[in-house]
């Protein structure tokens, strides 16, 4: 199974996950990126039985739309039954690195307004500690280098992602090496830098399933499971 197989299986796998959200009045939180695509593509096939959906993203809020699935602000639309992401690293316990795409801190946002978070990868995906991936950080642009001493100081090696803005106008600052074996420890120290709007570590507030696409078909991991 090659990689888009790996997306499309994994986004079928979270629709049947999600089949009993889809009820009158409900609306579903998006995620952002090429896993979240598919589960889109798949999810318009259902948009008769929902309401909508609250996007991550302007490009996530553009693909619902171009399905005709409408796209409610998250201020109108509450406390969200479920949201389905993609993540760009998740270990065992379903801690994820996301902001691969850019748009980590709304990502943070709806998946903390949501009941249940659903993350969606292959198994490239999974690690045993997380850090590979070098963290996304959002930055205010006047912020950036007063930012990126601080994370030097915690031992990080950050570089501002080039050509790139956030969709709330930021700079994104990828940051390796970073001591991640207490996800929950580093997020709590990053979300303490001045000027950091918000870090792509998702660890006080994890998945609650981990659905991971393989060779041999879709696993489903539940918090504490692994």
């Amino acid at each position: 199974m090659d990689q888009a197989a790996k997306k499309q299986a994994v986004a079928a796998a979270a629709i049947e996950d999600i089949r009993g959200q889809f009820v009158s009045g409900a609306i579903i939180g998006v995620g952002t990126g090429s896993t979240a695509n598919a589960f889109i593509d798949l999810l318009a096939q259902h948009k008769q039985q929902f309401d909508g959906a609250v996007a991550s993203s302007q490009a996530t809020a553009d693909r619902l739309s171009s399905h005709g699935i409408r796209v409610l602000d998250l201020n109108d639309a509450g406390t969200l039954a479920v949201y389905v992401d993609g993540a760009d690293e998740a270990d065992p316990d379903l801690n994820l690195i996301k902001g691969g795409g850019g748009a980590l801190t709304r990502e943070k946002i709806v998946a903390a307004a949501s009941e249940r978070f659903v993350c969606i990868v292959d198994d490239s995906k999974c690690v045993a500690t997380l850090g590979d991936y070098p963290l996304p950080i959002e930055v205010l642009p006047m912020a950036r280098e007063l930012v990126m001493r601080a994370l030097v100081a915690l031992g990080g090696q950050p570089k501002v992602r080039e050509g790139f803005t956030t969709d709330n106008g930021n700079l994104i600052v990828d940051t390796a090496a970073l001591d991640l074996r207490d996800p929950p420890a580093m997020e709590r120290a990053l979300n303490d830098l001045v000027g950091a709007v918000c870090n792509g570590l998702f660890a006080l507030r994890p998945a609650d399933a981990l659905l991971v696409a393989g060779t041999s078909g879709v696993a489903n991991y539940m918090r504490g499971d692994r």
